[in-house]
């Protein structure tokens, strides 16, 4: 399948108003909880984490290196769940190629071509993280196989079939899920892989909490409802094979980047109180394409 380079138009990225905002946000954004992680080797992760805490880390009696420790230590758990996810696309060959909707920085690309030697293609609005993705992949000596695209993931102008594995990790909150997953539909080859990590709202709860609509504002988002992913899946032919619910794996990762007065955004504890009140959950969610 030929794939058109990084550089090449297709179709307006931005399709309406709404993510013309999004991607001036992204193209402005500076946040040292994405930024300094990344330095640390690398790999830029525009997610959360997962696991269990190393909280020796907060311990350290000298402050400059308690705050380095404390970034590594996010850094991992971030890591952590980019190689979860990664875990569920296989198996895959050097030869598959896979999808990132809403690659960010470009993390999760490398992390999947590093464990399967395939190719990546990751889609962004943002015009700044494409670019800087592929100087990583540059750098990295990978850009043969991993390459980022300044494109609109509810529209990508990839040809159909051409991709074994894709996935979107914490990037759905930001389209409409049945457009979104109409197009993973179309970009999958029967029997392909669709992997998701998302925070949703839980339904059972009823409407969106307060501490929903505080995190929508922060991110400019709109979160969906946790029955609203099944739905739509099942509107676009992606079967659920594997659904794990990670929110109690993810509440130590909040409870450490509460602390770390370096890098706080402001938005850490709408995270923790609606994740403990039961009102939002993150979620894992695996599914094939028939």
């Amino acid at each position: 399948m030929a794939i058109p380079q990084s550089g090449a138009t297709v179709s307006l990225p931005a399709q309406s108003t709404y993510q013309s905002r999004v991607a001036d946000y992204w193209n402005a954004e500076e946040n040292p909880v994405n930024l300094e992680l990344g330095r640390i080797d690398d790999l830029y992760h525009h997610h959360y984490g997962i696991g269990e805490v190393d909280w020796s880390v907060a311990d350290d009696p000298d402050p400059a290196r308690r705050q380095q420790r404390v970034t590594a230590e996010l850094h991992r758990l971030e890591h952590a769940q980019a190689e979860l996810l990664a875990s569920h696309l296989g198996p895959l060959s050097p030869a598959d190629r896979v999808f990132d909707a809403g690659c960010g920085r470009g993390g999760g690309s490398v992390v999947a071509h590093q464990r399967y030697g395939c190719h990546a293609d990751g889609v962004t609005l943002s015009t700044k993280q494409a670019d800087f993705a592929n100087e990583q992949a540059r750098a990295r000596g990978i850009d043969d196989k991993v390459r980022y695209h300044h494109r609109n993931m509810l529209e990508t102008g990839f040809a159909a079939g051409g991709y074994a594995a894709s996935w979107n990790n914490e990037s759905t909150m930001y389209v409409e899920l049945d457009l979104l997953f109409a197009e993973h539909s179309r970009l999958l080859r029967r029997g392909g892989r669709y992997v998701v990590i998302t925070g949703c709202y839980n339904d059972t709860y009823g409407r969106a909490s307060r501490e929903v609509s505080l995190i929508n504002a922060h991110y400019i988002c709109d979160i969906h409802p946790r029955s609203e992913y099944f739905r739509a899946m099942a509107r676009h032919r992606l079967v659920p094979v594997h659904v794990e619910d990670l929110t109690q794996a993810t509440i130590p990762y909040w409870e450490l980047r509460r602390t770390a007065d370096h890098l706080v955004t402001g938005v850490e504890d709408a995270f923790l109180d609606a994740y403990r009140n039961g009102s939002f959950q993150y979620l894992l969610i695996v599914a094939d394409r028939v």
